[in-house]
């Protein structure tokens, strides 16, 4: 397989390599593929949790388990959220 680079993007590849941190270029760019990849990765993960939580919704919804919406309900909401960005 054969890659071809912005010459931005081999120089960065090179300082790398340089630097002694890897022992060559496909070492860099198959770390930078792995980092892509695990990032991807992430990203299903949170689209497929997010569809889950709108799919929950929906079927509260549908089942009419509805809250009225209030300044109650809007800080119960900001505090959960709040719980879990810093767990």
């Amino acid at each position: 397989m054969n890659v071809s680079l912005t010459t931005e993007m081999e120089q960065w590849v090179q300082q790398k390599v340089g630097s002694g941190l890897y022992t060559s270029a496909s070492e860099v760019v198959r770390e930078a593929i792995r980092a892509l990849h695990a990032k991807e990765t992430r990203n299903s993960t949170k689209l497929a949790n997010l569809r889950d939580a709108l799919q929950q919704g929906i079927d509260t919804a549908d089942q009419g388990d509805l809250l009225e919406w209030d300044e109650t309900v809007a800080m119960e909401i900001k505090q959960t959220g709040r719980k879990r960005r810093q767990a």
